[in-house]
């Protein structure tokens, strides 16, 4: 079998992961304007529970962050391929929790599975993409990553949320899950073909040469964690930035309702900063690779922060739309590139348990913010205070990058 490099020499392949990390996408997007908004009305949580609402969100983030950690691991051993249909096995449920639950326990047992799906799918996909592109194209390559998924979740949320009004929450995110899950496994079982070949021929052209044997989880993952001070910079910063998007599921859509808005104008609204984070990324990608990664992490948290702490301030569905618009040109900034900014310190075959280290700690970001955002709104009983907490975190984590960490590129 011949292997090339390059997203044009494997364009059918790349699509098809691109269609992958599209339904990722999806399947965690139906969640995110539905649930926290009926959470009460249809699910059974008791009114002002925010702690308990965030709950399901802290759950996803425990699962989805401990199967980012195996999945790389397992992938650089087993495959890609394997792991990515694992991941659409364990979503199979989540449709069925959904439509007959009794109360919101089941939704967190479906949103543990969801948790494990994204851990799986999402991190092959990536890794798939990054293994049959070329090393230069690696900002391009998570560019249209985070587009497909992100628009897969914007799409979603907002599908999902007209679904609800004209069938009922339980039924409409019933059928759109059971759908999007069936097809994705299906081309995942059909289609999908095994890329972990390309990842190797990557590293017998790498400057180290050689093909070295995998090394277990224990002896990478303190290294990567801790005593690299630029890995360090890039993982504390995405596991803060998901604070901004565990706010922007848990508590954008209840804030627009609680404030006149209807569930679809809210799942637009939420929509929004989804499709600008997706499409921006189409730019972003590519660009980190011209300029250099640094500088768009660092502005990236910036405006994060100044659009969430400003999104709690006003009261105005346009001002609503550009300050969203803006959170989402935030995190088109940063996210791709951070990404990149990990693969461009691994070895190519040490490349997937580098990432997914970097990722155990990114999504760890929504169990911690979830769970700091769910004490904040319980202590003020309100969502005021929670906006202010990202906003800051935000900020401060960007410096933090800007001080700490030195750029390969």
């Amino acid at each position: 079998m011949d292997i090339l490099h390059g997203i044009r020499a494997n364009l059918a392949q790349f699509t098809l992961q691109l269609l992958q990390v599209f339904f990722v996408g999806a399947t965690i997007g139906m969640t995110r304007t539905v649930l926290p908004v009926l959470a009460e009305s249809d699910f059974g949580l008791a009114k002002g529970s925010f702690l308990a609402l965030t709950s399901f969100v802290v759950v996803f983030g425990l699962a989805k962050a401990l199967l980012n950690l195996f999945a790389g691991r397992l992938s650089d051993r087993w495959g890609r391929r394997p792991v990515l249909i694992a991941g659409w096995l364990a979503a199979l449920p989540v449709p069925f929790l959904v439509l007959y639950a009794p109360g919101w326990g089941w939704i967190v047992a479906a949103t543990v599975l969801l948790g494990v799906n994204q851990g799986l799918c999402w991190s092959m996909a990536l890794n798939s993409k990054l293994d049959l592109a070329r090393a230069e194209q690696r900002g391009l390559v998570n560019g249209l990553n985070e587009f497909s998924g992100y628009a897969g979740v914007a799409l979603a949320g907002l599908f999902t949320a007209a679904l609800a009004e004209l069938y009922g929450a339980r039924e409409g995110l019933f059928w759109f899950g059971t759908l999007t899950v069936l097809v994705a496994l299906a081309l995942g079982l059909w289609g999908v073909r095994e890329t972990r070949p390309w990842a190797l021929a990557h590293q017998r052209v790498h400057p180290k040469g050689g093909t070295p044997a995998p090394m277990s989880l224990r002896p990478l993952f303190w290294p990567a964690t801790w005593h690299d001070v630029r890995l360090r910079a890039l993982h504390q910063a995405g596991l803060v930035e998901k604070f901004t998007d565990a706010i922007v599921w848990l508590f954008f859509p209840v804030f627009f309702v609680t404030r006149g808005a209807s569930l679809v104008e809210a799942g637009g609204l939420v929509a929004v900063y989804g499709l600008v984070w997706g499409a921006g990324q189409l730019v972003t990608g590519p660009l980190s690779d011209r300029i250099g990664r640094k500088g768009l992490i660092v502005w990236g948290m910036g405006l994060c922060g100044v659009g969430v702490i400003a999104t709690g301030l006003t009261a105005s569905p346009l001002l609503w739309a550009l300050e969203a618009a803006v959170i989402g040109a935030g995190m088109a900034m940063l996210y791709p590139t951070l990404g990149a900014a990990v693969a461009d310190l691994a070895e190519p075959a040490q490349r997937a348990s580098i990432l997914g280290i970097y990722r155990f700690w990114r999504d760890l970001g929504y169990a911690i913010g979830g769970l700091a955002l769910g004490l904040t709104a319980q202590w003020s009983g309100g969502l005021g205070a929670p906006f202010w907490l990202v906003g800051v975190a935000m900020l401060l984590s960007g410096g933090y990058v800007a001080l700490r960490f030195v750029p390969s590129r």
